[in-house]
């Protein structure tokens, strides 16, 4: 597991840089997407999350999912365009999850995506990422998770 100052970034996942997500592709083809444990610590306690309807078309970088803190309330952005396959119950039920387990139980939806290996070569993973997390932070003032 990668760290930048002190959030976990997996080097085995991809990771849209500026949207703070993180996508898995799985066995069956299917996108497993998640806030990157940055877009946490930046966002706070994750209080609500609302999720896009399963069967719903996602273009790339728009919403998939809002998710709201005590201090921010925006959209998950999905790094592929795809269809809804799947919502995260836990994470309706105990929003928290988000925070506590990102790239695991706090995952937030899964998707069919419609062109992978189109829209999936921008994105960063390993040595590469924690890099442009690096950059980002930065640039971002942020201290630290």
């Amino acid at each position: 597991m990668g760290a930048v100052r002190g959030c976990n970034i997996p080097e085995d996942l991809m990771y849209s840089i500026d949207n703070n997500v993180w996508v898995r592709k799985e066995s069956d083809g299917s996108a497993t997407v998640g806030l990157t444990s940055y877009a946490g610590s930046l966002a706070g306690q994750i209080v609500s999350y609302t999720p896009k309807k399963v069967g719903k078309e996602v273009k790339k970088d728009k919403s998939c999912a809002t998710v709201e803190s005590g201090k921010w309330v925006g959209p998950a952005k999905t790094p592929v365009t795809g269809e809804i396959t799947a919502i995260n119950d836990a994470v309706a039920a105990k929003p928290g999850l988000i925070n506590e387990d990102p790239y695991g139980e706090g995952w937030l939806v899964k998707i069919k995506p419609a062109d992978w290996d189109g829209e999936s070569g921008d994105l960063k993973t390993g040595a590469d990422a924690l890099a442009a997390f690096e950059a980002k932070m930065d640039a971002d003032g942020f201290g630290g998770c």
